[in-house]
């Protein structure tokens, strides 16, 4: 009999030690082995990535904002970590992908979740001080028999300059849009040192930037801005209104009103009127409330929350019903060149959808559309002008569009229910309809339910066919908000954000919010149901 061998000997922490010892060796030498030219990648992109982070970071710190810096120093820190050392392997694959996903998905639904509770959007889009300076200078008025300031226009880095002297005290003075006049070392009456005189060519071929140029006296945006239209002589502008920073008012000095800041994110008379521009603020729930509770908003916005529901719930059913008759059709061993049929089934699919609706959209035109003038024999109906013809419309091409997904995800579910079962339900005696509803149809929701919930989310957001086919028109006449008769909520918020002179974000986030909701109930829901239907089965 042998004695025990070194390594039977050896205590437990020993080999535990070794262990590590031998996995972080492992790991120093896979890196090794990776080579040079692996490296020298790495290094490179982990360089230009922390060159744009640090760019980044500079200018938003130059904007006056420290979260974001912060945010994307911790970010950049903690990509730089994982790929540099060793080991880490999982987390080197899954780093993009995070990266990416906050990117475009946490950091948009937090920033419109931020949005739902301000009143950003036109009149509302930028701070307070950048409020008063578009409020001073849009009242601003030429001063009756101003002085002429003998000017010349400087330029550097692409932006433009006023050169005059100064009244009081004789000295050269240099202004810009952001700066006031002060003094530059070394300027002269026609020029400055690191600044270019423009010639009289040169003042002509920019004339409309430099007569839009508003440079101001001073720091004191009361004190006004010079104004020039030809070049060579500038005036003295001041505004009607008057800021005072310590009342916190705004006074126009030709009526007397004096403009308060109440909290709304504007200046206010005691009639109610506001000076806008005003700049944005939390609003609380104000624009969930003003969704339901504002007669202008709540009725086209019920009106198309019922027709976005009818448009996904009929979207699915239509195009699942004839997916699945022709799935069945097509499914019969006996019938021949089954593949070709199918194919040819499936080909709408081929087609990018937005496309597909332009196409369908000049189709359907009611002087020169093709279903007007070749299949119907030139007649005028006006497809997508009529409220209810539009809605038949949009039902139409999304039928064409959808179908052949339903063919093709009925037909595999079909092809995986077992012939023995079938074939047991047809020697009991089972018709062809009882078959198809006793056994192929529950077997075949079971497998299709949450393809059909999906369906219903994608229709629910179809921005696509409707902003392609209709553009959510015809648009109601007397509704304040830019919405129409075949507008989702998608295409609404769409135009509420980004088309019209008034758009308004906060209102559009929390319709965003509120669609949210409901498809994430609904589809909450009907997973729950489709749990029962498999427990069932």
């Amino acid at each position: 009999m042998t004695g025990p061998t070194l390594e039977t000997e050896r205590s437990a922490p020993e080999t535990i030690a070794q262990s590590r010892r031998g996995r972080r060796a492992l790991a120093y030498a896979e890196a090794a082995s990776a080579g040079w030219k692996v490296w020298l990648v790495k290094i490179v992109s982990l360089a230009v990535i922390d060159a744009a982070a640090i760019f980044a970071i500079l200018l938003l710190v130059q904007d006056g904002q420290w979260l974001v810096p912060l945010l994307i120093a911790v970010g950049v820190i903690a990509v730089n970590v994982v790929y540099l050392k060793p080991g880490l392997l999982p987390a080197k694959y899954l780093t993009p992908g995070i990266v990416f996903l906050l990117i475009f998905q946490i950091f948009v639904v937090l920033y419109t979740i931020y949005i739902a509770f301000t009143n950003y959007g036109s009149g509302h889009n930028s701070d307070k001080d950048d409020a008063v300076s578009a409020l001073l200078l849009q009242a601003q008025t030429r001063v009756p028999d101003s002085p002429a300031y003998p000017v010349s226009i400087l330029e550097q880095n692409g932006e433009f300059f006023l050169l005059t002297t100064d009244p009081e005290t004789g000295d050269f003075v240099v202004g810009g849009q952001e700066q006031p006049l002060e003094p530059v070392d070394g300027a002269t009456a026609t020029g400055a040192p690191g600044f270019t005189t423009l010639d009289f060519g040169q003042i002509v071929a920019n004339q409309s930037a430099i007569s839009s140029l508003t440079v101001p006296i001073s720091d004191d945006l009361n004190d006004g801005t010079l104004r020039t239209t030809d070049g060579s002589n500038a005036y003295l502008f001041t505004s009607t209104l008057e800021w005072d920073p310590g009342a916190d008012t705004m006074t126009d000095t030709a009526t007397g009103v004096v403009y308060r800041d109440l909290g709304t994110g504007a200046f206010t008379a005691d009639d109610g009127t506001q000076l806008l521009p005003g700049w944005v603020v939390p609003v609380g729930f104000d624009n969930f409330v003003r969704a339901f509770t504002n007669p202008d908003i709540r009725g086209p916005f019920l009106y198309v929350t019922v027709w976005t529901f009818a448009f996904a719930v009929l979207s699915v059913a239509t195009t699942f019903i004839l997916g699945l008759f022709l799935a069945i059709v097509f499914n019969d061993p006996r019938m021949r060149s089954r593949k070709y049929y199918r194919v040819i089934m499936i080909l709408p699919y081929a087609f990018p959808g937005f496309l597909s609706a332009l196409v369908w959209a000049g189709m359907f035109n009611q002087d020169f559309g093709f279903i007007n003038e070749v299949l119907l024999g030139g007649a005028s109906i006006p497809w997508l002008q009529d409220p209810f013809l539009a809605k038949i419309a949009i039902l139409l091409v999304n039928l064409w569009l959808g179908f052949p997904y339903m063919f093709l995800v009925t037909t595999g579910a079909l092809q995986s229910i077992p012939d023995d079962i079938m074939e047991a339900s047809r020697v009991d005696g089972a018709s062809i309809w009882q078959q198809f509803r006793l056994i192929k149809f529950p077997l075949l929701l079971v497998a299709v339910a949450p393809l059909l919930i999906s369906s219903f989310a994608f229709n629910f957001n179809n921005f696509n066919l409707i902003y392609m086919l209709t553009g959510g028109g015809p648009r109601f006449t007397d509704a304040p908000i830019n919405v129409g008769q075949t507008d989702i909520l998608i295409s609404m918020v769409y135009k509420v954000a980004f088309i019209g002179g008034q758009r308004d974000f906060g209102l559009a986030s929390a319709f965003s919010i509120i669609i949210f909701l409901l498809v994430a109930t609904i589809s909450y829901i009907a997973f729950r149901q489709t749990k029962v239907l498999e427990e069932l089965n």
